[in-house]
């Protein structure tokens, strides 16, 4: 599966995308159909704690699978997106 990380307006390090990549390749052991990811990472300039966003799309035959969380680190974040992510297959996997 490929797996394209966008991040805005800032340059992600190499650490973070690897540890991007490792998580959403993970959701191809649940849901073989995957085709690919797409995933965005924002952070927002505000005084709140969870000011980084992640998104993640997965592009899917039928309906494409989306989540976006915040947290207060992009790894969190991701770990939260990821989890989202794994209860809509196992929903899609059950129809």
């Amino acid at each position: 599966m490929n797996v394209t990380t966008h991040s805005i307006h800032f340059d992600a390090d190499k650490d973070l995308l690897d540890f991007i990549e490792k998580k959403v390749q993970k959701l191809q052991t649940l849901y073989e159909p995957i085709i690919d990811a797409e995933v965005f990472l924002k952070a927002e300039k505000t005084s709140i704690a969870d000011n980084k966003t992640v998104e993640i799309k997965l592009n899917v035959p039928g309906k494409d699978l989306f989540a976006k969380k915040n947290a207060s680190s992009f790894e969190h974040a991701t770990d939260l997106t990821v989890d989202a992510l794994k209860h809509q297959i196992e929903k899609k996997k059950s129809k």
